[in-house]
């Protein structure tokens, strides 16, 4: 596997990618208990979070950066209509896989998985949220300060990006304290998955986020308005496959 590099230029540049994969749509599954799929969750093997019916007929996979603008605004654009309309139904499943361009995407990326797994989309969507908040104070860090994001022990490193960004502040909203969110920042575990998400994105080739594939498909956009039409598409290709 090819080591992770980072460039702090890249913050807020978001790339096209080339190709992705998901896994083979199934029919549904019996459906849980009170009818809907929006609390089901799980983490796949490479660290990945899955929300919704795990055999739904269409599956999306995100590819994202917490650093990338285009991110957070598909986030914002997205979820309300996935996670409140679409997953809860079963219809689909949402598959968030980390993109890690450089170590504050590391550093958000290692806190979303601080806690209950169950709990992950909640922490996504509070740092996708607070982006313009922290990625300002990310733009107009010190050469010092990106110094110390750079070089040094990785745990001196996780918890100089956390205190510069203001990221304590975030985890002590969810009841943890400093030296549990340092643990957060260095459980090796957690660590591994993530590298092991990269290693997938660099076996597929992907060079930059925004982007999506659907049923394995990868999607040509890098928008909510592709994806829905995406989505769209694909129910009326499996109605018409189940006449």
């Amino acid at each position: 596997m090819k080591k992770i590099a980072f460039r702090l230029a890249a913050i807020t540049a978001c790339a096209v990618l080339s190709m992705a994969a998901a896994p083979k749509s199934t029919a549904p599954a019996k459906s849980p208990s009170g009818g809907s799929w929006a609390r089901t969750t799980a983490m796949t093997a490479d660290g990945s979070h899955r929300l919704g019916n795990p055999e739904a007929p269409i599956k999306l996979v995100e590819f994202v950066s917490y650093t990338c603008p285009h991110c957070a605004h598909f986030h914002k654009e997205a979820d309300p209509v996935l996670r409140m309309a679409m997953v809860p139904k079963g219809q689909i499943s949402v598959t968030v896989t980390n993109f890690v361009r450089n170590p504050v995407d590391l550093t958000v990326a290692m806190l979303t998985n601080c806690g209950d797994p169950a709990r992950f989309f909640v922490r996504h969507s509070a740092f996708f949220a607070s982006q313009d908040k922290w990625l300002a104070k990310a733009q107009a860090t010190t050469r010092e300060q990106q110094q110390r994001w750079y070089q040094g022990e990785f745990a001196a490193r996780m918890r100089a990006i956390a205190g510069d960004l203001g990221f304590y502040d975030q985890t002590g909203a969810w009841g943890l304290t400093r030296a549990q969110t340092d643990q957060c920042l260095t459980d090796k575990v957690m660590l591994e998955r993530i590298k092991k998400q990269q290693a997938e994105v660099q076996a597929l080739g992907l060079e930059g986020t925004p982007s999506f594939t659907l049923n394995g498909q990868l999607l040509d956009g890098h928008d909510w308005q592709t994806v829905s039409k995406a989505i769209v598409d694909k129910q009326a290709e499996l109605r018409a496959g189940n006449i």
